[in-house]
C-alpha cells in the first residue's frame, strides 16, 4: 500500500514537472516571438530601412527567434540581451521600440545614427542593463529621471545629442556607474551635488553644455575618477578644495567656464595629473607652489585668467604643453625643457622680464614658442637653440636685438616666424627662402637693412609677409610675383627705390597691397588691376610715383581703401573708379592730378582734404573748384562746354527715352508670352517653395533687393559669375550666383549653367547647396540658392579667427559631410554624377559649420555605355593628376580631389608641397603633429583618433593609380565609424606608418 502511494506520488510529481517545463518552453517561445515581433515593429517605423537591417525578418527563417540577426545577441535561454548597432544608418525615433519587451537586456548600442526624438521614459524597464550607449544622434528633449531606475548601468553615454533641461538627480542612484558621458548636449541647471554617491565613477565628462552654478564640492566623494571634463560651460564659483581628494585623476578640464577665486593649493595632491586645463575663466592670485609636486604633468593650460606672480616651479621634467598667455604674470620665465620634452610653449600678453631661460636651449622638441607682447630681453641669435620640428614662433613685441640667425632656414616645418616689434638689426637671412611651408613672415618695425633676398620667391606658401617699417633698400624682387597665395604684403616704412614690378600683379589672391613711405619711382603698372581679390587696402602713398593713373585698377571692385597721395601722378583720376563702389576711404592729394573727380558716391562725401595740392582737380565737394566754372578753362572752351549741355545732350536723352521705350515693350511681350510657361515649370518642379507668389514679382524682388545686381551686394567673385547676398520681402536670405552676360553663341557660363540647374533639380541632400530658384532671362541669367553664412572653406582657413574657431571637432564634422556629398553623388543617383570641381573654394560652412557641396557648373553624368571622355575641368592643385595625360572622367577623380581638401582642413593651407614630398623618405619621416594647423591646441585624444584616420582615408584617395583609390562610400562609411588605425600617441605617428597601411 506504501509503495503504491509512493508511486502515485511521485507520478504526479512527474506530471508537474513535464506541465511546468512546457509552460516554461512556451513561455521562452512567447518571449522570443515577442522581442523578435518588438523589432520587427521598430525596423518598419524607421523612415528608410538600412542594408544592415536586411537580416531583420521571420518570412525565410525556420525558427521564430531574432538571435541570428545582426546585431542582436541572445542569453542561453534565447532571450536577446545585446542590441549592438553602431553607425548603422538608423534614421527614426526609439518610440517604437518597446524596451519592456527585453527584461534581460544587458547591452544596448545605438551610436553614431540619426535618431530622433525625445528618449522614451520606458526605457527604465531595462533593469538588466548595464551598458546604454546612445551618443551622436540627434535625441533632443530631457534626460528621462526613470534612467535613475537603471541600477546594474556600468556606462551611460549620450553625447553629441541635442538633449535639454538639467541632469536628472535620479542619476545619483546609480552606483555600478563607472562612466558618465552627456558631453555635447543642451543641458542646462546646475550639477546635482548627488552625483558624488558614485563612487565607483571613473569618467565624468558633462563638457560642451550649458550648465551653470558651481562645483559641488561632493564631486571630491568619487576617489576613483581619472578623467573630469567640465568644459565649455557656464559654471561660476570658485573651485573646490575637495577636488584635492581625486588622487587617481589624470585629466581635470574646467576650461572656457566662469570660475572666479584662486586656484587652491590642494590641486598639487593630484599627483596622476597629466592634463590640467584652467584656461579661459576669471581665476586670480598665483599659481600655487604646491604645483610642483605634479610630476607627470604634460599638459597645463592657463590662458586668459587674471593669475598673477612669478612662476615657481621648475622642475616638471614631463611638461610637453604649456599655456600662461593672456595672464599678469611677472618675473622671469620658468627653467623648464631640463628633461627636453617640451612641444608647446604659450607665455604671451603677460609682463615676464629678462632673457629666455638657458633650458630653452634644451627643447629640442619644440614645435611652437610663442613669447610675443611681454619685455623679454636678450640677443635673438644666442638665446635660442637648434628646433627641427619648430612650426611656429612668435617673439614679437618684445626688446630682443641682435642679427637673424641664419640657421633658422632650417627649419623646414615652420609656418609662423613672427619677429616684428623688437631691435633686431643686421640682414634678412637668404636661407629663409628655404622655408617652403611658411606661411606668415613679419619682421615689420624692427632695424633691418639690405635688400629683400629674391628667394623669398621660392616660399610657395607664403599667405602674409610683413617686412614694413625698417631700413630695406633696393628694389623690390621680380621672384615676389612667384607667391600665388600671397594675401597680405607691406613693404612699407622702408627705403626701396626702382619701379613696382609688374609682377605683382600675379600674386592674384592678394587682399592687401602697402608699399608706402617708400622711394618707389616710375608709373603704377596696369597689372595692378588684375588684383581683383584686394579688399582691405591699396597703399601707394609718399613715393615718387609718376604718370597716369592705370584705368585698370577700377577692376578692383571689392577694394575699400586706396591712397595715392604725396606722388607725382599726372592726368586725370579714371572714371572707371566709378565702379568701385567698396570704396570707403581715399586721398589723391599731393599729385598732379587734373580733371573731374569721378561721380561716385565715396568721392562726393570725401573732404576736400583728399584732393589737396593738386594742378586741377574739380568736382561738386566744398574747397574744389566747380567743373563748369572759368577757372576750368577759357572762355570758348566754356561756350563749347554749354553747347554741348543744351543741345548735345536733349538729343542724346531722346533716343535714350525711345531705346528705353522700345525695351520695355519688347520685354513684357515676352514676359505675357512666357510667364505662364516658366511659372508652372516651377511650380512643377517645387523651385520656389519658399516664395508662393507670381514668379515675376520674384524676380523683381532680387533685382530690387540687389539694386540691379550693384558691386556692394557682391560676397563673391568666380570665373562663370559674380555671387550676391540679396534679403528678400519674406525675410529670407539667399544667395544669387549672376552669370557673366556673352555675345552672340552658347558660351562656356550658360553650359554651365544649364549643367547646375540639371544637377540640382534631381538631387536633395542636407550636404549639397538648395537651389531655390532660378532665372533665365534676356538681361539676366542667374542661380537662387541657400545662403551660407560662413561662406567658402577657403575663406575660413584663410581667415586667422575663423580658422581658430573651426577647431577640430567641427573640421572633422565638416570633413564627413563632404565625403557623404560625394558619396551620395556617386552612389546614390542614377545615373552617378562626378562633381569634377572639389576645392575648398567650392565648399560653404553654414553658421554651425556645415560643409554644403557647391557649384556643379561643371558636374558630369556617368554614361556606362560611354567612354566618358570629355574637356578637362577642374582647379589647379586639386585635380587628379592623371588628367593630365587622359581626358576621361571617373568618379576617382573626385576622389583625388576629396584627398587634397581632406589635408587642406587638417594642415590648414594646401597641401601641395606634402603631396609632393610623401614620395621620399623625409617627407615620409614627417610627424603628422608637425603639420597639423598650428592655429588649433593639439586635438585631444579622442578627437585626435579621428584627425589620425582622416589622414590615412586622404592618403589613400591621392595615390598616384586611380583604381587604388577607395570610393567615397567607404570613405563616408569609415568617417562614421570613426575607429582609429594606431593606438598611440598622436606626436609619434609619422606619414611613414600611415602610408603603409592596409584599408
Amino acid at each position: 500500500m506504501l509503495k503504491a502511494k509512493t508511486f502515485f506520488v511521485l507520478l504526479a510529481i512527474g506530471l508537474l514537472m513535464l506541465l511546468f517545463a512546457d509552460a516554461t518552453t512556451t513561455t521562452a517561445v512567447t518571449s522570443e516571438e515577442s522581442e523578435a515581433e518588438s523589432l520587427l515593429k521598430w525596423k518598419s517605423s524607421l523612415s528608410q530601412t538600412p542594408a544592415t537591417l536586411n537580416s531583420w525578418s521571420l518570412t525565410n527563417s525556420t525558427t521564430k527567434t531574432p538571435c541570428n540577426w545582426t546585431g542582436i545577441a541572445c542569453d542561453d535561454t534565447g532571450s536577446v540581451n545585446e542590441i549592438i548597432l553602431p553607425s548603422a544608418g538608423l534614421q527614426g525615433n526609439l518610440h517604437n521600440l518597446s524596451f519592456s519587451s527585453f527584461p534581460n537586456l544587458i547591452r544596448l548600442d545605438l551610436n553614431n545614427n540619426t535618431l530622433l526624438g525625445t528618449i522614451p521614459a520606458d526605457i527604465g524597464t531595462l533593469s538588466k542593463l548595464t551598458f546604454l550607449n546612445l551618443s551622436t544622434n540627434k535625441l533632443s528633449g530631457p534626460i528621462p529621471s526613470q534612467l535613475g531606475d537603471l541600477i546594474n548601468l556600468n556606462e551611460l553615454a549620450m553625447f553629441d545629442n541635442l538633449l535639454n533641461g538639467s541632469v536628472p538627480l535620479a542619476l545619483g542612484n546609480l552606483i555600478k556607474l563607472t562612466l558618465l558621458n552627456l558631453s555635447r548636449n543642451e543641458i542646462s541647471g546646475s550639477i546635482p551635488p548627488v552625483l558624488g554617491n558614485l563612487t565607483d565613477l571613473t569618467i565624468m565628462n558633462l563638457s560642451r553644455n550649458k550648465i551653470s552654478g558651481s562645483i559641488p564640492p561632493q564631486i571630491g566623494n568619487l576617489r576613483n575618477l581619472i578623467e573630469l571634463r567640465l568644459f565649455i560651460n557656464s559654471i561660476t564659483g570658485s573651485i573646490p578644495s575637495a577636488l584635492g581628494n581625486l588622487t587617481k585623476l589624470t585629466i581635470l578640464e574646467l576650461f572656457d567656464n566662469q570660475i572666479s577665486g584662486s586656484i587652491p593649493h590642494e590641486l598639487g595632491n593630484l599627483r596622476n595629473l597629466v592634463d590640467l586645463g584652467l584656461l579661459t575663466n576669471k581665476l586670480t592670485g598665483p599659481i600655487p607652489t604646491s604645483f610642483g609636486n605634479l610630476s607627470n604633468l604634460n599638459r597645463l593650460g592657463l590662458f586668459r585668467n587674471q593669475l598673477s606672480g612669478s612662476i615657481q616651479f621648475s622642475n616638471l621634467m614631463k611638461l610637453h604643453m604649456v599655456t600662461l598667455s593672456e595672464n599678469n604674470f611677472s618675473g622671469h620665465l620658468p627653467q623648464l625643457c631640463r628633461g627636453g620634452s617640451l612641444k608647446w610653449f604659450s607665455a604671451y600678453k603677460n609682463n615676464f622680464t629678462g632673457p629666455i631661460p638657458k633650458s630653452f636651449k634644451n627643447c629640442t622638441s619644440l614645435t611652437k614658442l610663442d613669447l610675443h607682447g611681454n619685455q623679454l630681453t636678450g640677443n635673438i641669435s644666442e638665446d635660442l637653440g637648434i628646433y627641427p620640428n619648430l612650426a611656429f614662433i612668435d617673439l614679437s613685441n618684445n626688446n630682443f636685438y641682435g642679427e637673424l640667425p641664419s640657421n633658422w632656414g632650417e627649419f623646414r616645418n615652420l609656418t609662423w616666424l613672427h619677429l616684428s616689434g623688437n631691435m633686431i638689426s643686421g640682414r634678412i637671412p637668404p636661407e629663409y627662402g628655404q622655408l617652403s611651408q611658411l606661411g606668415v613672415l613679419s619682421l615689420s618695425s624692427n632695424q633691418l637693412v639690405g635688400e629683400v633676398p629674391k628667394e623669398f620667391g621660392s616660399m610657395s606658401s607664403l599667405l602674409n609677409m610683413g617686412l614694413n617699417d625698417n631700413r630695406l633698400s633696393g628694389e623690390i624682387p621680380l621672384e615676389i610675383g612667384n607667391l600665388s597665395s600671397l594675401e597680405i604684403l607691406d613693404l612699407s616704412g622702408n627705403n626701396l627705390s626702382g619701379p613696382i614690378p609688374e609682377r605683382l600683379g600675379d600674386c592674384s589672391k592678394l587682399r592687401l597691397l602697402k608699399l608706402s613711405k617708400n622711394n618707389l619711382n616710375g608709373s603704377i603698372p596696369f597689372q595692378i588691376g588684375n588684383l581683383v581679390f584686394l579688399q582691405d587696402m591699396l597703399d601707394l602713398s609718399r613715393n615718387s610715383l609718376t604718370g597716369e593713373i592705370p584705368s585698370q585698377l577700377g577692376n578692383l571692385r571689392m577694394l575699400e581703401n586706396l591712397y595715392l597721395s604725396h606722388n607725382r601722378l599726372s592726368g586725370s583720376i579714371p572714371s572707371s573708379f566709378e565702379a568701385m563702389n567698396s570704396l570707403t576711404s581715399i586721398d589723391f592729394s599731393y599729385n598732379e592730378l587734373e580733371g573731374p573727380i569721378p561721380e561716385s558716391k565715396v568721392f562726393k562725401e570725401s573732404l576736400v582734404e583728399a584732393f589737396l595740392e593738386n594742378k586741377g582737380l574739380c568736382g561738386e565737394i566744398e574747397g574744389l573748384p566747380s567743373c563748369n566754372s572759368s577757372s576750368t578753362g577759357n572762355g570758348g572752351g566754356r561756350k563749347g562746354y554749354m553747347v554741348a549741355i543744351f543741345v548735345i545732350v536733349p538729343i542724346l536723352g531722346a533716343l535714350l527715352l525711345i531705346f528705353v521705350f522700345i525695351k520695355v515693350v519688347s520685354i513684357f511681350h515676352r514676359m505675357a508670352g512666357n510667364t505662364e510657361e516658366v511659372e508652372m515649370r516651377i511650380v512643377n518642379n517645387d523651385l520656389f517653395s519658399i516664395w508662393n507668389y507670381d514668379g515675376r514679382i520674384v524676380y523683381k524682388d532680387i533685382i530690387v533687393a540687389t539694386e540691379d545686381f550693384d558691386d556692394k551686394y557682391c560676397i563673391g567673385v568666380g570665373g562663370s559669375g559674380n555671387v550676391y547676398k540679396a534679403e528678400l520681402p519674406t525675410g529670407q536670405i539667399v544667395a544669387v550666383k549672376k552669370l557673366c552676360s556673352s555675345e552672340g553663341g552658347e558660351s562656356v557660363n550658360e553650359i554651365c549653367f544649364r549643367n547646375e540647374i540639371q544637377a540640382l533639380l534631381k538631387i536633395r541632400h542636407r550636404n549639397i547647396v538648395k537651389l531655390y530658384g532660378f532665372c533665365s532671362h534676356v538681361q539676366h541669367k542667374f542661380l537662387v540658392y541657400e545662403f551660407m553664412e560662413r561662406r567658402s572653406l577657403w575663406i575660413v582657413l584663410s581667415n586667422e579667427e575663423r580658422a581658430v574657431e573651426f577647431d577640430w571637432i567641427r573640421r572633422m564634422k565638416a570633413l564627413k559631410g563632404i565625403a557623404d556629398a560625394l558619396s551620395y553623388l556617386h552612389h546614390d543617383c542614377t545615373p552617378p554624377i562626378v562633381h569634377r570641381d572639389i576645392s575648398t573654394s567650392n565648399v560653404l560652412l553654414d553658421l554651425g559649420f556645415e560643409a554644403c557641396v557647391s557649384d556643379f557648373g561643371t558636374a558630369r553624368y556617368l554614361n556606362p555605355s560611354s567612354s566618358n571622355w570629355t574637356a578637362f575641368a577642374g582647379t589647379c592643385g586639386y585635380a587628379a593628376p592623371e588628367l593630365a595625360y587622359t581626358m576621361q572622367v571617373t568618379e576617382k577623380c573626385d576622389v583625388y580631389s576629396f584627398g587634397v581638401v581632406a589635408l587642406e582642413v587638417i594642415m590648414g593651407s594646401h597641401p601641395g608641397e606634402l603631396i609632393s614630398s610623401l614620395s621620399s623618405s623625409s617627407g615620409q619621416n614627417i610627424l603628422i603633429i608637425n603639420v597639423l594647423d598650428q592655429r588649433l591646441s593639439s586635438p585631444t585624444v579622442e578627437v585626435a583618433n579621428e584627425v589620425i584616420l582622416a589622414v590615412v582615408l586622404a592618403l589613400a584617395c591621392l595615390r598616384p593609380n586611380p583604381q587604388s583609390r577607395p570610393s567615397m562610400e567607404y570613405v563616408s562609411q569609415r568617417l562614421s565609424a570613426k575607429r582609429p588605425f594606431l593606438h598611440q600617441p598622436l606626436h609619434g605617428i609619422t606619414f611613414h606608418q600611415l602610408l603603409g597601411l592596409e584599408l
